[in-house]
């Protein structure tokens, strides 16, 4: 996992139960609400080209991360994003200007398996994190999740792309400390379409 996001995740990690959500409809006890985390689908539905589509364009974003208990970090970013392979994949190029920070994000389809994996890469390393997390859309929401490790604690590290509509989506990352019952989200991305 990329050396930055490992940070947020383990700054999530440190907070604790304090600001867990429990259960698929809880509410969050940080400073500010939040939706919950779906739940986990015990069978996922098969992934299809074209589910990234949605993302293909230019997007504005305004980012939440968590520094600390209730410390919220807020800034502007922007994205360019491609569908690629006739839908069997999705690049995105995301640029942080004020933080003089950028990445990509690849999104492929496992047409075999109908099973769709999302990367990372940090502009500042290079190197395409692996395994990624895999997932599936479930009634219109983005669930990806990849088992972790924080130090010896075995960890669900989650991506959820939801409120997709034609101009708007919104990507969210959380941490499980219990197999996905309970979820503390640590950054979360509002895109909203520039053209």
């Amino acid at each position: 996992m990329d050396a930055q996001r490992r940070l947020i995740l383990s700054t999530a990690t440190a907070i604790g139960a304090s600001a867990l959500f429990a259960g698929g409809a809880a509410q969050a006890t940080q400073s500010a609400p939040f939706d919950p985390i779906p739940p986990l689908p015990p069978r996922p539905t098969p992934g299809k080209p074209g589910d990234f589509d949605f993302l293909a364009g230019e997007w504005r974003i305004e980012h939440r991360r968590l520094r600390a208990p209730g410390d919220w970090d807020q800034f502007a970013g922007e994205a360019t994003c491609w569908t690629i392979l006739g839908g069997v994949g999705s690049v995105e190029e995301l640029r942080i200007p004020a933080r003089s920070f950028s990445g990509m994000g690849l999104r492929l389809l496992d047409v075999e398996k109908r099973v769709w994996s999302d990367f990372w890469v940090n502009a500042r390393g290079g190197v395409l994190t692996t395994p990624g997390q895999t997932g599936s859309f479930e009634s219109g929401v983005g669930i990806f999740v990849a088992d972790d490790m924080d130090g010896d604690r075995p960890i669900k590290a989650a991506g959820i792309w939801d409120n997709i509509s034609p101009t708007t989506c919104r990507w969210r990352q959380a941490v499980s400390h219990d197999g996905g019952k309970t979820w503390e989200q640590s950054w979360i991305m509002d895109w909203k379409r520039a053209r």
